[in-house]
């Protein structure tokens, strides 16, 4: 199966400081891969680098086969649209509310739709991830385990056929934390590529057909849910490495 997102040949450099190198990586359609590793081991900048949204100082990303860095502008906005991403710290604009933060990407991406479908979209994300409450808020009047929750709602409008998951869980109870995962798995169930960044192995064990562990931006392993399942000493050395 020809690969969603393809890495070749990436470095990276952020702050003065060479975070990826030489870095060479496919992601399989249709697939959830988990990256893992040591803090500050290069896992979410992968997966930004993935995204299109940290651009590499040599080496190319390729969507589909083609070059992220060499779109034209309809080609990229295909490319956003198909793709959400979920960051580690929401990342909801200050400035709007709820409702304008979730009605933007649909105004973006679907220039055609009618108030009352995007009304209606809105609605059934926010109760899909367990959103409730007021929509006329802006984010800072939410708890960051609330916030999560409409970031989610937020990568979910589109309907994606590609999901980027920065430590998505963090920062929510079990029931709402649950409820997510279980989200996520009816995508990766529907087909959708899924590429994720977690700390916590219950999560990884649970969604993942492939883990790659991460370290000083190289890939150092890459293991199938098979070999993760079929081998106690490779899952406890991906545990040890996730906890470092």
């Amino acid at each position: 199966m020809a690969g969603i997102i393809e890495l070749k040949n990436i470095s990276f450099t952020a702050q003065n400081r060479r975070i990826c190198r030489d870095l060479f990586y496919e992601f399989d359609t249709g697939k959830t891969t988990a990256l893992v590793g040591p803090a500050g081991g290069g896992k979410s900048t992968m997966l930004k680098l993935a995204a299109g949204l940290a651009v590499p100082d040599s080496g190319e990303i390729l969507y589909k086969g083609k070059n992220v860095a060499l779109m034209t502008r309809k080609e990229n906005l295909e490319f956003r649209r198909e793709g959400a991403f979920v960051f580690q710290d929401s990342a909801l604009w200050a400035n709007q509310n709820l409702y304008q933060i979730l009605d933007l990407p649909l105004r973006i991406h679907f220039p055609a739709m009618g108030k009352k479908e995007r009304e209606y979209r809105i609605e059934a994300v926010a109760a899909e991830v367990g959103y409730k409450k007021d929509m006329s808020v802006r984010p800072s009047r939410l708890s960051m385990g609330e916030q999560k929750l409409i970031a989610f709602a937020r990568a979910l409008l589109c309907r994606p056929s590609l999901l980027y998951l920065d430590e998505w869980t963090e920062s929510l109870d079990e029931t709402a934390a649950q409820r997510l995962i279980r989200l996520v798995r009816r995508r990766r169930d529907e087909g959708v590529s899924i590429i994720l960044v977690s700390h916590d192995m219950r999560i990884v064990r649970e969604l993942a057909d492939v883990v790659v562990m991460v370290l000083g931006g190289q890939i150092f392993l890459r293991l199938t849910r098979e070999q993760m399942d079929e081998d106690e000493d490779l899952r406890r050395y991906v545990e040890m490495g996730m906890a470092s």
